[in-house]
């Protein structure tokens, strides 16, 4: 992306940014370091990125159509869902279930993995809708899903998921 840069005597300590077709403007203090500007326009370009991917990443109705087929065969349609999307903040989880707001959000780095890993965490974070924890009807109801040990196992290799063993005992996963 272009990026246009306009120093102005008048600005203190403000700093703006903001898209103008396919350029990005940041208005800065005329007596801004170079080093500490660079640094503002790579984060503001990162964020407009990230929002754009994000824009980008839920125009596929994959996630609904899982969720909805997911729903059928292992929940009798009782599910509802508010939102189901990927989102580009996660970086420490690769799902989270907000039950009383019936949301679930799902990492975008997911998108890089088989589908079956992603379905895998579709799956464990709808279980959430019905069991809020990590107790054993919860992962019992997450073991009807047929690639659920394959894909704990892929993600524990991938440093992505906690072992059993591993955190409090209730919530054991990084999934959730």
């Amino acid at each position: 992306m272009e990026v246009k840069v306009i120093r102005s005597p008048d600005r203190k300590k403000t700093i703006q940014g903001r898209m103008v077709g396919e350029t990005l403007i940041v208005h800065i203090p005329l007596g801004m370091h170079r080093e500490e500007e660079r640094k503002i326009i790579e984060e503001m370009k990162e964020k407009i990125e990230k929002k754009r991917q994000r824009k980008q990443i839920n125009k596929n109705d994959y996630l609904i159509k899982r969720f909805t087929g997911f729903n059928n065969e292992f929940f009798q349609g009782k599910l509802k869902v508010n939102s189901i999307q990927f989102v580009t903040n996660q970086e420490c989880v690769n799902g989270s279930c907000t039950p009383n707001k019936r949301t679930i959000r799902l990492s975008h780095k997911l998108l890089e993995m088989p589908k079956w890993v992603l379905d895998y965490v579709i799956m464990h974070e709808m279980t959430h809708l019905v069991h809020p924890n990590h107790s054993k009807e919860f992962w019992a109801k997450v073991g009807e899903y047929q690639y659920t040990e394959r894909a704990r196992g892929f993600l524990m290799a991938k440093g992505m998921e906690l072992m059993e063993n591993e955190g409090d005992g209730l919530n054991n996963s990084q999934v959730a």
